[in-house]
């Protein structure tokens, strides 16, 4: 587990660990809301040399940012769907894309799928103090089995 001070490190992790990743990596973001998943998908946005704003696709469900020829970045938000089928559907679909494109795949609420799929990298974001939202963050990451 690693203490990120606010939204700033949040991003710079992200940026760092975009540059890490193998090619057409799966995250499972993990995290209340206001935990910093989507700030950490714009750091990996950044990393990736992705330019244009990243913001949460919780009302658009995905967000696809390709980039030639690396892959991009596809963005899944799972926020909304309250039946596994249809996250388990909508999750299908988006990692079929990504695949396609070679992309990066993050996911936020991955907690809705039936089951959580394999081969995935695993990040959990909570706040250092749930009170207090300024207070910073802690991040563990955890690799695929």
């Amino acid at each position: 587990m690693q203490a990120l001070r606010d939204a700033t490190a949040t991003q710079a992790f992200g940026r760092q660990l975009a540059r890490r990743l193998p090619a057409g990596s799966i995250l499972l973001l993990e995290g209340d809301l206001g935990a910093g998943k989507t700030c950490l998908v714009q750091g990996l946005a950044a990393g990736l040399g992705i330019e244009e704003p990243i913001t949460s696709p919780t009302f658009a469900l995905a967000q696809h940012y390709p980039l030639p020829p690396t892959g991009g970045l596809v963005h899944l938000d799972l926020y909304r769907l309250e039946l596994p089928a249809a996250a388990d559907e909508l999750f299908a679909q988006e990692e079929e894309e990504a695949r396609a494109l070679g992309a990066l795949l993050a996911v936020e609420w991955p907690e809705r799928l039936s089951s959580p799929p394999a081969g995935c990298w695993r990040i959990q974001l909570s706040l250092s103090d749930p009170l207090n939202p300024n207070a910073g963050r802690l991040i563990e990451v955890r690799s695929p089995r």
